[in-house]
């Protein structure tokens, strides 16, 4: 999957995958190759540029530390963080029932009356 149709939901990822602890840059780039079995394989380029926006928006804070003799910055959530992840979900299933009525095999629009 290409990071471009990612537009307007790759921040929420980001909060997702960070909502199980710190992890390093590289470590969240793998968190979501894995969970998305694969099809999310996003550049450093998609990837930090983001993690720096949500951290000047106050949702990420990070710190460097020395693994193995090299630096790595360390990204956690902020309270604010989790709330922005809890609004982002509540509009994700609001978006996803939403369209799923035109989707969904099955789903019934309902027309206007």
């Amino acid at each position: 999957m290409k990071a471009q149709a990612l537009h307007g939901h790759l921040d929420a990822l980001l909060l997702a995958v960070l909502e199980g602890g710190a992890l390093h840059g590289y470590a969240i780039i793998e968190a979501l190759r894995a969970r998305s079995g694969g099809s999310l394989d996003l550049p450093t380029g998609t990837v930090y540029p983001a993690l720096r926006r949500l951290e000047r928006a106050g949702y990420v804070d990070s710190s460097w530390s020395t693994v193995g003799g090299r630096e790595r910055r360390t990204y956690q959530l902020t309270g604010s963080g989790r709330q922005a992840l809890a609004a982002e979900r509540a509009g994700w299933h609001e978006f996803r029932s939403t369209i799923g009525r035109f989707l969904d095999p099955g789903g019934t629009p309902t027309a206007p009356a």
